[in-house]
């Protein structure tokens, strides 16, 4: 079993200080969150950026920004730039995060639409395969979110049809986003199951699934995501004062559970990126 990649989603578009005053917004809480997660042991800091007031962008300058202030303080670490950006954003504006210098080792690349909460999360097959031709010019790795049971077969399908990067693919399944597929070990074995053989996976809990889905996924030998995106709360009634302190919790899970820790150099052999020059 490979050791276990972290992935810490530091500030996703929608949560706000309001919920919990640790959420980075400016450059300097962006940078303050993702070494406290890469501290902590994640070797993947996945980004999206925020107007110094909170509003999400997709910026390819703020994206700039963040990626070289990052950089700075954590060299070695994989981003992960979101090209999801928040409900509403067209496609091109989505884009710009793949614009930046140096270009991104990887990117996500969401699957299909789906309702998000009270809204419409909306990837047409058209925006995917503008994605993924972009993904492809560039040389960018997609992770491939998967918020839904039926994203999984989209995406397989684009493959086969070379209209996004093939193998070897790295999933991201999003699981108990309100409206999408449940956050259940069932669903987790389901889409583990019905991937590509040298494929790696990552598991996502949404709120209060995000421990057990983690816990389910370091047996599992897959993958974690954890960060103030997907949850604000170290356990129940209880804010997490720090990105770093949601990764140093799976930490803790692995360790319990026998698996070892990834650094960002391992997680790019296991992810079969090239070693940063």
């Amino acid at each position: 079993m490979d050791k276990l990649i972290i992935t810490a989603a530091i500030c996703g578009a929608e949560v706000t200080k309001e919920q919990n005053p640790a959420v980075p917004y400016t450059v300097e809480e962006i940078v303050r969150e993702a070494k406290s997660a890469v501290d902590a042991g994640a070797a993947i800091v996945h980004l999206h950026v925020r107007h110094d007031d909170g509003r999400p962008t997709q910026s390819r300058d703020r994206f700039q920004e963040c990626t070289e202030a990052i950089l700075k303080v954590c060299p070695d670490v994989i981003l992960i730039p979101s090209t999801g950006g928040a409900v509403g954003m067209s496609p091109d504006e989505r884009l710009q995060s793949t614009d930046t210098t140096p270009v991104p080792e990887m990117a996500t690349l969401d699957c299909g639409t789906c309702n998000f909460g009270d809204e419409i999360f909306d990837n047409t097959m058209p925006t995917m395969r503008a994605f993924g031709k972009r993904m492809m010019e560039r040389g960018i790795k997609p992770e491939y979110e998967c918020f839904e049971m039926g994203h999984l077969d989209t995406i397989l399908t684009m493959a086969r049809k070379g209209e996004v990067p093939a193998h070897p693919m790295q999933f991201n399944f999003v699981l108990g986003v309100p409206g999408c597929t449940p956050a259940t070990v069932d669903n987790l074995c389901w889409l583990v199951r019905n991937i590509p053989a040298g494929s790696t996976w990552t598991a996502t809990g949404i709120g209060r699934h995000a421990f057990p889905m983690a816990a389910a996924a370091i047996a599992m030998g897959g993958n974690v995501r954890v960060g103030f995106e997907d949850n604000l709360y170290l356990e129940r009634g209880v804010l997490a004062k720090s990105n770093g302190e949601l990764v140093a919790k799976v930490v803790r899970l692995a360790k319990e559970l026998g698996r070892g820790v990834a650094t960002s150099a391992e997680a790019r052999q296991i992810l079969n990126l090239k070693p940063r020059s």
